[in-house]
């Protein structure tokens, strides 16, 4: 970027900048640009030459101005000496392309209405989740007795509960359900992962599949102790013994007649680009001879990013059912719902 200084006097009135650079990017005598991280700043002032050694973040520092003069050194040298520039400086930049000078500064209003926003989904999960929480709690004994792997009551309750937290908030089109199996059937189903929603979203399908989750979620209250009574599986990231025991706990879940969730890439994309797959889902479904159920996940990671789980913005969200796929190749399995996830991803834009 250029930068172009206007001439000013500081109240040293012997610190001059002049004009030599194109008007369209400037300095102000203001306050400290916003965005600007100041870099080692070193003055010399021989031969009354001003000189930098770096340059900052947010706009190039010509290397030297002979127009810049000193006849005397400032009283506060130190101010430069411990490399900051003056507070009453500001730098403003334009980024090339944007269309308008302001473009690359947030909008505070819209901050703020994706705060409150947020702030009301996690009430509404919580204020929701309290009282069926007891609800599942209550039923867990039958559970245990005649249903312990399935879980299907728990998986109903899970299904209202994020019915009642995302429907104030956004809207979910579902394209393909005919694509699912029957509850019944064991599956293993795979998806792309873009934000905290996903799980909300998902569970809105009222299938009784089992998630994997880090281990710190289930100390959450309420909500961490009802993924508990659901059967998610746990796993400590990192733990190769813990991935091999969440592996094995997966394939006796299959064999059992229960089905199982995967986020293949591992983590939430932080850009909204598909990550590399994974093949512990897809080993687990070649080897119990399962169908693979590919889903597409639209629009969770601009309605709440990945690391932004404060704000909740406006939006709607798209979930696409895939046909299943089978095989007892899991490098083939990983490479074709993986293509499915893309092309579906590159269709959306």
């Amino acid at each position: 970027m250029d930068v172009s200084f206007g001439k000013f006097q500081s109240k040293f009135n012997n610190f001059h900048f002049r004009p030599s650079l194109p008007p369209h990017h400037y300095c102000k005598i203001n306050h400290l640009g916003k965005g600007c991280k100041s870099s080692r700043f070193a003055i010399s002032n021989s031969d009354n030459i001003a000189s930098s050694t770096r340059i900052h973040s947010c706009a190039s520092w010509p290397s030297s101005y002979p127009e810049m003069k000193f006849g005397r050194m400032p009283g506060d040298y130190n101010m430069f000496k411990h490399n900051r520039l003056p507070r009453y400086i500001a730098v403003r930049s334009e980024l090339v392309g944007t269309g308008s000078a302001g473009a690359a500064y947030p909008l505070p209003e819209l901050q703020f209405g994706s705060k409150i926003r947020g702030i009301g989904f996690y009430a509404a999960t919580a204020f929701s989740a309290i009282f069926l929480f007891v609800l599942m709690l209550a039923a867990h004994p039958f559970v245990l007795c005649f249903d312990r792997y399935r879980r299907k009551i728990h998986h109903l309750v899970a299904m209202v509960w994020a019915n009642l937290t995302v429907s104030p908030f956004y809207n979910i089109e579902i394209k393909g359900l005919e694509n699912l199996p029957p509850d019944d059937t064991p599956a293993v189903f795979v998806s792309n992962h873009q934000s905290f929603l996903d799980i909300y979203t998902l569970l809105t399908l009222g299938r009784s599949f089992k998630f994997i989750s880090k281990t710190a979620i289930f100390l959450f209250p309420i909500i961490g102790w009802a993924m508990y009574l659901m059967g998610t599986i746990p796993l400590r990231r990192m733990d190769t013994r813990s991935q091999l025991d969440c592996l094995k706990r997966c394939m006796d879940l299959v064999t059992k007649g229960a089905s199982v969730f995967f986020f293949p890439e591992g983590t939430r994309s932080k850009d909204g680009k598909l990550g590399v797959f994974k093949k512990g889902a897809f080993s687990i479904a070649a080897k119990t001879g399962v169908p693979v159920i590919p889903i597409t996940l639209v629009g969770t990671g601009k309605i709440m990013p990945a690391g932004m789980e404060g704000r909740l913005n406006c939006g709607s969200v798209k979930v696409v059912i895939h046909q299943p796929i089978e095989g007892n190749n899991p490098e083939a399995l990983c490479s074709e719902a993986r293509n499915v996830i893309s092309n579906q991803l590159n269709l959306q834009g």
